[in-house]
């Protein structure tokens, strides 16, 4: 009998013995740790969340694969490195994957890439605010418990783009076409929401209104939570100001430098100056300052703090501003507002990791819906890394890491009358972490 299976020719001789490779194994996949990311769906909801805000069109009839299902099946795509829809055409017939959407791996194929092309194309501007608010229910959801205090950081991020994209923007800065998406995590990482917008910088009416509807929201399911608003200077304006101190909310932001501050601190600039140049040797010096002042747009005059530090590069000197009266000058700047500097880590995350500056669709509805469904792969990895033992490498590791040691597992499925059995390599060598994830599971993924 001749087998018609492709042989790998070439292979070199281990130990005198040939080397003969064919891709008969069967059922294979390189997707072992969608066992673990689709229990961490399954507790989370996030698809059936997402798909809820949706209405499908389709004739009921001749529906093969529910929206849940298609959403379901993107986001673990993304999650396991699969970041291009056109992906799906070849995954569809991956045993793993189709286990993880509840088929068996004898059952009929997943979606196809059309498929998931149309789910993209489906929102209008009503549906995707149903799934922002979705996304903040989720972000709720994933407390045991009302918090006191939240905090929250905004930001936005350059995603550039090389076609004819709606909302794209030549940006001067970047010297590139592309969107400024405002993203929000919150202190601990979580994903609260992300808006795609043109690549410029944030008027303050936008990043009013954006305030507004983002509070709003949290303030819908947790209406006493108080909320302390972190951001660089971009976000630092009147708007903003007066409507967070009407409405119970603090802010700590980034205050661009100008004239009028520099008078406030130009004794302290020459002090700090003056003692670096005295004893170099002992390395850059730094002392803190505050004092109250307004720009002729503010309402009244807030709480601005200066940071001076003087090194071989000369006087370097940096300003927040705040309504929080209590707490030192040094603490607030280096404990609390340098702090955000995490936020950038949970960007690089959703935009590197996990690709979400691929927003090649042409509508603006469509890309924003990307965001939300890399938002979802987001979700389930900071979830499936949250469950881990709390001093770790685990709950620090990235996202790009994690993937690479617990969902690129190879697997072979075997389907049985009664059971499917999934065979994971011997030599694993994280085998006790599976174990360990899926017995914590149930206790820490809400």
């Amino acid at each position: 009998m001749v087998d018609a299976t492709l042989f790998l020719p070439g292979l070199s001789l281990v130990q005198g013995k040939a080397v003969i490779a064919r891709f008969d194994g069967g059922r294979l996949s390189s997707e072992g740790g969608l066992l673990v990311l689709r229990e961490v769906e399954r507790r989370l909801g996030l698809a059936d969340r997402l798909a809820a805000c949706l209405k499908d069109r389709r004739a009921p009839e001749k529906v093969v694969h529910r929206l849940a299902e298609i959403i379901r099946f993107r986001m673990l795509m993304i999650a396991a490195g699969y970041h291009d829809g056109n992906d799906a055409d070849t995954l569809r017939r991956d045993p793993m994957f189709k286990l993880a959407l509840d088929r068996l791996p004898s059952d009929e194929e997943l979606c196809s890439q059309s498929t998931i092309s149309r789910l993209e194309n489906l929102p209008d501007m009503r549906a995707l605010l149903r799934l922002g608010r979705a996304l903040i229910e989720q972000y709720c959801a994933s407390f045991r418990q009302v918090p006191k205090r939240i905090l929250l950081d905004i930001d936005d991020t350059f995603d550039r783009v090389y076609g004819g994209q709606q909302l794209r923007l030549f940006n001067a800065f970047h010297d590139d076409y592309g969107f400024q998406p405002i993203v929000v995590f919150d202190g601990e990482g979580r994903f609260v929401t992300a808006m795609l917008r043109p690549g410029k910088r944030p008027s303050g009416q936008e990043v009013g209104g954006f305030v507004r509807r983002l509070v709003g929201a949290i303030r819908a399911l947790w209406p006493k939570v108080e909320i302390l608003l972190r951001a660089d200077s971009h976000y630092a304006g009147p708007q903003v100001f007066d409507w967070c101190r009407a409405n119970r909310v603090d802010w700590v932001f980034g205050l661009a430098p100008n004239s009028a501050l520099s008078r406030h601190v130009a004794a302290v600039e020459k002090s700090v100056g003056d003692r670096f140049r005295a004893a170099p040797a002992h390395g850059t010096k730094r002392r803190f300052a505050q004092f109250y002042d307004a720009a002729q747009s503010w309402s009244r005059v807030e709480r601005i703090i200066a940071r001076v530090e003087a090194g071989p590069q000369g006087t370097n000197t940096r300003f927040i501003v705040t309504n929080l009266s209590g707490g030192r000058a040094k603490h607030l700047y280096e404990g609390l507002y340098c702090a955000r500097g995490q936020a950038e880590n949970h960007i690089k995350a959703w935009k590197n990791h996990l690709a979400a500056d691929r927003t090649s669709c042409h509508a603006a509805e469509a890309n924003q819906f990307r965001l939300f469904l890399h938002a979802g792969a987001y979700w389930l990895l900071w979830s499936m890394r949250r469950v881990m033992p709390k001093r770790s490498i685990w709950r620090v590791m990235q996202f790009d890491t994690l993937r690479v040691r617990l969902i690129k597992i190879a697997a072979r499925v075997a389907e049985l009358k009664t059971q499917i059995k999934i065979h994971l390599p011997s030599s694993a060598s994280d085998q006790a972490i599976f174990a360990m994830l899926l017995d914590r599971l149930p206790r820490q993924v809400t």
